[in-house]
């Protein structure tokens, strides 16, 4: 472990960016450059004490999750990211794997994504990261399973939609999956638990149908604010195999009136 470049690492790069990169309004003029300290602990859900201690080289080393969790809030490219687990003594992430780093551009455009629903992840359905409105409306969904596994397995996950949409939206799902498949994602895992798991799957999935979720209507039955109707639009990085997913309320419905409902709940 390097604590010395380590230190000079994360202050260069906490130093480049500017509150609005990571979506954070400006508190007035700054007498440093850049973010505050304490503003990169927040983002990276970590003591100010602790990252203060790792920019002064005075802090044990720290942990992968640690280190996935400073990628994502000073918006590290993959090559940053690999130099800081080196840096901090551990072995950079295998690119070869899917894993949970989200491409910077990817995290700028969620940043400044306020007033609507929006969460990026995986091709495979797992939310890597969701702004609040997204969870708001879906729930907090980050760490848990695929929403394509969650979808055919646990009946819980179909009570937020019209029963009258379910058969689309199983469809839908098993379309997207077999042309992420078809780009080179390794979705078979994926594909034999559900197999096992749900004849509905199974039955889907040997139609052979083939169509990315780029743009469809959606509808949620949220438990407080009722009947939510979205236009979803994904925005798909195929170098990283990961979407940014955003929701706008369908224009002549009251979902925008209850979404900035939802909003002002959240805040409180």
């Amino acid at each position: 472990m390097d604590t010395k470049q380590l230190a000079d690492f994360l202050r260069v790069r906490r130093e480049a960016l500017a509150p609005k990169d990571v979506g954070l309004t400006g508190n007035g003029r700054r007498r440093t450059p850049g973010l505050r300290r304490e503003e990169v602990a927040r983002l990276a859900d970590i003591s100010t004490d602790y990252y203060t201690r790792m920019e002064q080289d005075r802090a044990p080393q720290p942990s992968p999750g640690v280190l996935k969790a400073i990628t994502r809030a000073l918006r590290l490219s993959l090559d940053e990211r690999d130099h800081l687990f080196r840096l901090a003594g551990h072995p950079a992430p295998d690119r070869r794997r899917a894993d949970d780093h989200v491409a910077p551009a990817l995290l700028g455009a969620l940043d400044r994504l306020h007033d609507v629903p929006a969460q990026v992840m995986t091709d495979l359905g797992v939310t890597l990261v969701q702004n609040d409105l997204a969870r708001a409306v879906f729930g907090d969904l980050v760490g848990r399973e695929s929403v394509v596994h969650r979808w055919f397995t646990d009946p819980a996950a179909r009570a937020g939609y019209p029963v009258a949409d379910h058969a689309a939206e199983s469809q839908a799902l098993v379309a997207d999956l077999r042309a992420a498949a078809g780009r080179g994602v390794d979705a078979q895992a994926l594909v034999d638990r559900l197999t096992r798991e749900s004849p509905e799957f199974a039955a889907l999935w040997r139609l052979h149908e083939v169509e990315v979720m780029r743009n469809r209507r959606k509808r949620i039955l949220h438990p407080s604010a009722g009947l939510l109707e979205f236009d979803c639009t994904a925005l798909l990085d195929e170098d990283r195999f990961q979407l940014l997913a955003l929701f706008s309320p369908v224009p002549g419905t009251a979902t925008a009136d209850r979404l900035a409902l939802l909003g002002l709940v959240g805040a409180e």
